[in-house]
């Protein structure tokens, strides 16, 4: 399954992987962790410019999936979280939403 390919739905009981599918997803994210029902990693750059420009690019995927992570902004790193406040856990859409933000990466 292509994550970044996917496209958010509607939050229901099959969009909530188990632990070891969430694991398995997190595993093809390089550097992302799961820490208690949350998917974080913190991206660094050379300098602010492109931090912003990341994290502008990022705010345009969460606009378009409607799905927001919580960001962490410094002059060059951003720490990523995704998580579902709806389900109160981790659903597909997190992992759809972090390979989309991997995709932007160009430090990486």
């Amino acid at each position: 399954m292509n994550l970044a390919k996917q496209h958010c739905n509607a939050i229901s009981a099959r969009t909530q992987p188990s632990a070891a599918e969430a694991r398995a997803f997190c595993a093809t994210l390089p550097d992302w962790e799961l820490q208690e029902q949350t998917l974080v990693k913190t991206f660094l750059f050379a300098n602010y410019f492109e931090t912003m420009a990341f994290v502008n690019a990022l705010a345009w995927i969460a606009h378009q999936e409607n799905h927001h992570p919580d960001l962490e902004v410094h002059y060059n790193r951003v720490r990523v979280v995704w998580s579902t406040h709806d389900s109160a856990s981790l659903t597909l859409n997190d992992f759809i939403c972090a390979a989309r933000c991997q995709s932007l990466s160009v430090a990486d």
